[in-house]
């Protein structure tokens, strides 16, 4: 079972049933689908230890530490081409941050088994088996190195297998029932959640317990939140299998199952658009009234002018009223063109918007709780064919302007 499951592992990327539609979080598996399976090499001559050495200055985690923790994306569709086999890579995420994010490999469709499923239900246990090799190399690093974790993400439309929703857990098979599906996902979270738990006490503190199920270009019109029916052109599973009800079933469980000091968070993108802010509002205030929910996380695929600071600032005031925290999740700024001009507009962007969420954090006499900034990824083309340029660092793990003006706005 254990090789089998290593194997699939290897091949989820191919496997998984995904979202045609252009959604901004689908950014970096789309950028990367060609090379999933690429070894990942350094491409810096310089060891771990002198590229963190030859950055003397202060890391940014300690700039920023009166006001909120500072995150990192540790990338990779496998377990080959991850960001944890770079060294280089994983010595200056350890310098300058204090938090990070697994980008991929934490979604379900790398963790369930669908054979060891399959045999679960010959033996009469309905529960899904889950194999934890895709997230026990990371989370090991963490509890080494003192690094904390946000859990991404426990129920997501996306990347999530098909088979997990079909009767017989079987590619083919039809959709399950409401309670057979609930259940399923009770137990999803409940061994997921205690596997972290026993074996990484602490180093997860917080979930993203549901990922982006406010959509307003298709959803069902009789859901208070805009829930989201479909996924691309394909139904959103969990809706058709569970209904509107799926998210805060999502998140009683997670309550249940979590330790009393883990945070929940409702995560999304395009957060800022008016429509999309308030049915997010709608959900999350639903969910707190039912004591079930801690904070809103916002994604951050934006680009060099837009949205408009304005446009954040208004949001985010919004979400503040709630009184939950908020965290912004993937923060991602990209360029069209790699050039000097297009990379020094980009610091400037990535600079700005550290000056504004410190402005509008509580700590600085703000109405919002801005507990956590997370950087989606740390170097540009991490890997041989990866195209995304959206890091704060060249390839060679020199600083890019982006580095020195969030440096300087956290100044």
């Amino acid at each position: 079972m254990k090789k089998r499951s290593i194997l699939a592992i290897a091949l989820t990327a191919a496997l998984l049933t995904g979202c045609a539609g252009a959604q901004n979080t689908a950014v970096e598996q789309s950028q990367n689908a060609s090379v999933e399976n690429s070894t990942s090499e350094s491409v810096s001559e310089m060891t771990a230890e002198e590229i963190t050495e030859s950055s003397d200055d202060v890391p940014l985690k300690d700039l920023c530490a009166d006001n909120f923790m500072l995150g990192v994306g540790i990338n990779g569709s496998t377990l080959e081409n991850q960001t944890l086999n770079l060294p280089e890579y994983m010595e200056l995420s350890k310098k300058h941050f204090n938090s990070c994010t697994m980008t991929n490999l934490m979604k379900s469709g790398y963790i369930l088994d669908q054979w060891g499923s399959i045999e679960n239900l010959e033996k009469g246990d309905e529960s899904p088996a889950l194999f934890f090799g895709s997230i026990d190399p990371t989370l090991e690093w963490c509890k080494e190195n003192g690094i904390k974790m946000r859990g991404h993400t426990l129920v997501w439309h996306t990347q999530a297998p098909n088979w997990f929703f079909r009767e017989g857990y079987k590619d083919d098979g039809e959709y399950v029932d409401k309670e057979t599906m609930l259940a399923r996902m009770e137990s999803y979270i409940k061994q997921l959640m205690t596997h972290v738990q026993e074996n990484y006490p602490g180093v997860i503190y917080c979930w993203d317990v549901v990922n982006e199920a406010v959509e307003p270009d298709s959803y069902d019109p009789e859901s208070f939140f805009m829930c989201r029916t479909k996924c691309g052109e394909d139904p959103n599973p969990w809706y058709e299998t569970i209904g509107p009800d799926y998210v805060e079933a999502a998140f009683t469980y997670a309550r249940k199952y979590a330790d009393s000091d883990v945070k929940l968070f409702y995560n999304d993108y395009n957060t800022y658009q008016p429509v999309k802010t308030k049915a997010i509002y709608d959900l999350c205030a639903s969910l707190k009234e039912k004591g079930l929910i801690d904070g809103i996380g916002m994604q951050g695929y934006w680009g060099l002018d837009y949205p408009s600071d304005q446009m954040i600032e208004t949001a985010i005031r919004k979400f503040a009223e709630l009184d939950l925290e908020i965290h912004v999740t993937e923060l991602s700024i990209g360029v069209d063109e790699e050039t000097p001009e297009q990379f020094d507009k980009q610091g400037k962007r990535y600079g700005d918007i550290f000056k504004l969420l410190k402005s509008l954090d509580s700590d600085n006499d703000g109405p919002a709780k801005i507990t956590s900034v997370t950087l989606f990824g740390l170097i540009d083309h991490y890997r041989e064919g990866d195209t995304t340029n959206t890091r704060i660092f060249y390839s060679d793990y020199k600083p890019k302007p982006a580095f020195y003006d969030i440096q300087e706005a956290l100044k």
